[in-house]
């Protein structure tokens, strides 16, 4: 079974500084705890036990970010291809409705709908691997199924 996870260089060096970021937060947390413990009787210490969530929430992520990049596998493309692939700026047409959109194609673990950031790996993503501008492609979404136009690839 093969458990890499694509990725962008991008989105590699951006797991990478969060992980930093997250790990460099753990001896502020321990202060915290440190201090809270002082106030005496942990059972009724409003601030332990919250200082102490926190440390699980920041262990939990850390843990899944090293996973995600001890899984890593940087997808690199060498800049002449017409098709889309992952890091690839993908400009689509809603047959329909004609409106426009832009969207990177990345690996799962950097997918942000809000920043136009997409999954090779969701539908919209899996129907456009492997295409190149001016064909159409199918997706199933939430709203049925809609057909887009390729408009433009570029890296």
């Amino acid at each position: 079974m093969d458990d890499r996870i694509p990725m962008t260089p991008e989105g590699y060096q951006q797991l990478k500084a969060e992980l930093e970021r997250l790990v460099s937060e753990r001896p502020k947390i321990a202060e915290i705890i440190a201090r809270a413990r002082s106030y005496g009787d942990l059972s009724e210490n409003s601030e332990y036990h919250s200082a102490k969530e926190k440390q699980a929430l920041l262990e939990a992520k850390i843990r899944e970010l090293e996973y995600k990049l001890a899984r890593a596998f940087i997808v690199t493309n060498d800049g002449q291809t017409r098709h889309a692939t992952l890091g690839c700026w993908i400009t689509l047409q809603d047959t329909h409705t004609g409106a426009s959109f832009k969207y990177k194609l990345v690996g799962p673990a950097e997918a942000n709908p809000e920043h136009d950031l997409i999954s090779a790996a969701s539908p919209v993503g899996k129907a456009l691997l492997g295409r190149e501008p001016g064909q159409l492609v199918e997706v199933q979404t939430p709203r049925g199924v809609r057909t887009y136009k390729i408009l433009h690839i570029e890296l």
